[in-house]
């Protein structure tokens, strides 16, 4: 078992930015998944970003936020991070720490609770 917890979100204007963070009660594998996902008022979850660390650094982001948030692992303090710049009103939406664990029989997702960041002037 491993417990999640988000922190950084919060109201900013477009155009701004926000850093969330996501601390693991105990270490995660580095080549297992972290990543962040988001949920906006009445549509799907959606994956955001995602970070391994195997050999090298491997990342996926979302079309919709590439160029503005940069994902990023501390193996070291069991945390990883989500620099989110040029906020638009569409990234809007609940956002949740999500880690991939993987076992010899199945891969399992934890969650954390999420945190709500708002983009409005």
């Amino acid at each position: 078992q491993v417990q999640l917890a988000e922190s950084g979100g919060g109201l900013v204007q477009p155009g701004g930015s926000l850093r969330l963070s996501c601390a693991a009660s105990r270490s995660i594998f580095s080549g297992d998944a972290m990543g962040w996902y988001r949920q906006a008022p009445g549509k799907q979850r959606e994956l955001v970003a995602s970070i391994t660390i195997t050999s090298g650094t491997s990342t996926n982001y979302a079309d919709s936020v590439k160029g503005r948030f940069t994902i990023s692992r501390d193996n070291a303090k069991n945390m990883v991070h989500l620099q989110m710049n040029s906020l638009k009103p569409e990234d809007t939406a609940v956002y949740y720490c999500n880690a991939k664990i993987r076992t010899p029989w199945r891969i399992n997702d934890y969650w954390g609770q999420g945190t709500q960041v708002t983009v409005s002037s």
